[in-house]
């Protein structure tokens, strides 16, 4: 039933790529667009860092960008596309103004196969739960492609799927020592703000919609 769900999930991707609206089967499902592909209105924290233009919203770069509102469970699908040696991340159950990757979670996003990342750890490939949990590595395409990701926060379970793998697949709530061995004292929010992460690069995001869960 996993891999089936991934091959679902893959398809339901691609078929978003393809339209401006979200295909039948999410609308059916519960989802909606984030992002309406033409502005900011309404998103919070560095709007001017980031722009949105032909459907996609590019990090020229900027900062940090949070979602025009907060969230508990939910299940959050989008693609992304990194240059070489990209970097930027997404924050979930965040607090505004301060760093995701400790005061909530930030899921990386990353060229980790670049050069200058050769001595990465684990738990900073992309995909991962930064300093918490590592990833399942080789799921994302090579810099400049398209990547479809899914993210799904259901209390303390933390599941996130890259082009249709799951890469990481954790009860948060069993973690009391982080393996970065650093404080990470938001782990365990039961809700936040949801946040495109800028670093300092060029990253794109298209198609983001999210489903509320209980």
């Amino acid at each position: 039933m996993k891999r089936l769900g991934c091959f679902l999930t893959g398809l339901l991707c691609a078929l978003a790529a393809e339209a401006a609206t979200l295909p039948e089967a999410e609308q059916k499902e519960g989802f909606v667009q984030v992002f309406n592909g033409e502005n900011l209105d309404g998103w919070r924290g560095d709007t001017k860092g980031y722009t949105a233009k032909d459907g996609v919203l590019t990090c020229n770069p900027g900062g940090f960008l949070y979602f025009p509102k907060d969230y508990k469970n939910f299940v959050l699908r989008l693609e992304f596309r990194v240059p070489e040696g990209g970097n930027n991340g997404i924050g979930i159950r965040c607090v505004p103004g301060k760093d995701a990757a400790y005061h909530g979670m930030e899921i990386q996003i990353l060229d980790d196969y670049a050069e200058k990342y050769k001595g990465l750890k684990p738990y900073q490939f992309c995909g991962s739960i930064y300093g918490v949990v590592a990833v399942k590595r080789g799921a994302t395409k090579p810099a400049g492609e398209w990547n479809c990701e899914e993210i799904v926060a259901d209390g303390g379970k933390i599941r996130v799927t890259i082009n249709g793998q799951v890469v990481v697949d954790a009860d948060i709530s069993q973690i009391e020592k982080t393996i970065d061995g650093r404080e990470h004292p938001g782990l365990h929010n039961p809700s936040g703000a949801i946040a495109f992460c800028g670093h300092g690069d060029r990253v794109e995001f298209r198609n983001i919609r999210i489903k509320e869960l209980p």
